[in-house]
């Protein structure tokens, strides 16, 4: 969408048609006729409610993909739904480039002049001709300066790069805090699974739950811990690795099934994670805690997204489990409800919910897939590669977005992906493959099994200005002002085994 023309059409907006300020229901963009290239006149409304079944966005680079997703958060934090949001490329963070005026000065500071030399002019040119073509752009849609005022007041954005301060830091150590009393034994143990596997992921050890001992071990510790109420931190679980809080482990003895000597190798991996240069800022921030990730202290709903693009692949697997754990802990703390409470979005699922392998992200996500209707939060998984997603895990999303697709192979693989997802419902592969031929960028095909037929329909203008993925630094700009004070103390173990306290304090 960006640095796109604005395209006109046959059938243009007309504000007397059709209201789409209307809360509970999202404005996607306007119903499209690829035969003859034009837009309806009516609004495309999605109810809100329908999100509460889950959807699915498959589409190549340059299809409009992340504009759609995003246009989404828009629409659901103007009718307060907070998000949560995992942004493993940096582009969702183009949310906080919304600037109401729509003026060249807005535009300005966010102009890379490596961009505009390339392109033979300058950034004030650059930043006069991107803030004239946003505008236009809106307009063509029914959409204004004073929409994306009411937007930015209508919720708070916070970048979040655990493992840096670049955003605000995350802590992990209340990954490993307790279940709230009362909470499903069931949950707690999947909780307990995913949270070991993402640990151990990031000391190099790939475990598998079921026959790994180095799995069974932390699991029982951390179980151990947890029955008796309390919570423990990394330092504490290397002291536990080394001196288990048990005897047995099943029917054998704690050293016939896990010889000390072995024991020591283990806590040693888990030491020197924490002992290597720039973890501590790991162990730093706000808790991953998910109801304050989604409101405010006042109780403003927020959309929090967690960077991680800046992390290599086990941090950023160990992320991603560990905040999905957390949301399902959450989610099954709160009451049901038929509407939609909050959304979570991930922007790429690609490597995270594969069809036959079993990382530590898939169990939280499947959890979710399958129960978080009943709580009234909405899960938005995206895409550009459909060839390794397991659909028939996805098989509870009530709405999939279909948008331009690389290949025909790759076209097949989401058809058969979706007729199995929705068993065949309303539709056949004939009619799938017709729709789906020729789609041009931001058209998507979307199925929803609360309609009684496909709809093709083109995107609708984001109110943030979709630059693309953003650094590390440009992300230190846009929260500047916003880290918290921080004062904090941490025991940990150096590299001789002897403890050593880490003091920290001021501003993060």
């Amino acid at each position: 969408m960006g640095g796109v023309n604005v395209t006109r059409f046959a059938g243009a907006y007309n504000p007397d048609v059709a209201d789409f300020e209307k809360l509970g229901a999202f404005y996607l963009g306007r119903g499209y006729d690829a035969a003859k290239d034009q837009l309806a006149d009516e609004p495309l409304m999605y109810d809100s409610r329908d999100l509460t079944t889950h959807a699915v966005c498959v589409g190549m680079t340059g299809s409009g993909k992340t504009g759609l997703c995003i246009s989404i958060l828009e629409e659901a934090a103007l009718d307060g739904i907070p998000a949560l949001v995992i942004d493993p490329k940096g582009d969702i963070a183009n949310l906080m480039l919304t600037f109401p005026g729509l003026s060249a000065a807005e535009f300005r500071p966010w102009i890379d002049p490596a961009e505009a030399a390339r392109k033979g002019t300058t950034p004030e040119a650059l930043a006069e001709k991107t803030a004239e073509n946003w505008k236009n752009g809106l307009a063509e849609w029914g959409e204004d300066g004073e929409r994306i005022r009411r937007f930015r007041e209508s919720v708070d954005i916070a970048i979040y790069t655990p493992g840096s301060k670049a955003g605000l830091p995350l802590s992990i150590l209340r990954s490993f805090a307790p279940s709230p009393a009362g909470s499903d034994a069931g949950a707690t143990r999947d909780r307990i699974s995913a949270a070991v596997s993402g640990l151990l992921g990031l000391v190099g050890i790939a475990a598998d739950p079921l026959k790994s001992r180095e799995h069974i071990l932390l699991s029982a510790i951390v179980d151990a811990a947890w029955s008796r109420g309390n919570a423990l931190d990394l330092a504490g679980l290397i002291g536990a690795i080394q001196k288990p809080p048990f005897d047995k482990v099943g029917v054998f003895d704690v050293e016939t099934f896990f010889p000390s000597k072995d024991r020591l190798e283990l806590a040693m991996a888990v030491n020197n994670l924490l002992a290597s240069p720039g973890f501590g800022i790991w162990l730093e921030g706000e808790a991953l805690d998910v109801q304050r990730l989604l409101f405010t202290a006042d109780g403003k709903p927020r959309i929090a997204i967690v960077s991680i693009a800046h992390l290599n692949d086990a941090e950023r697997m160990f992320v991603v489990t560990l905040v999905a754990n957390e949301l399902v802990a959450w989610m099954r703390r709160q009451p049901g409800t038929s509407a939609l409470r909050a959304i979570f979005y991930m922007d790429e699922i690609f490597g995270y919910f594969p069809p036959t392998a079993m990382p530590p992200s898939k169990l939280p996500m499947l959890t979710l897939m399958k129960q978080a209707r009943a709580f009234g939060l909405g899960v938005v998984f995206a895409t550009q590669n459909p060839v390794d997603l397991d659909y028939k895990g996805l098989s509870n999303a009530g709405t999939w977005f279909i948008g331009r697709l690389q290949t025909e192979r790759d076209q097949q693989r989401v058809i058969d992906g979706l007729l199995s997802a929705q068993a065949g419902a309303g539709f056949d592969r004939g009619e799938l493959a017709k729709l789906m031929t020729g789609i041009a960028p931001r058209v998507f095909l979307m199925r929803n099994v609360n309609d009684d037929a496909p709809t093709l329909f083109r995107t609708r203008w984001a109110l943030s200005w979709l630059r693309g993925p953003l650094t590390l630094p440009e992300i230190a700009r846009l929260m500047e002002g916003r880290r918290p004070e921080f004062r904090g103390e941490f025991r940990l173990r150096n590299a001789a085994g002897e403890w050593v306290w880490i003091l920290s304090v001021g501003r993060i």
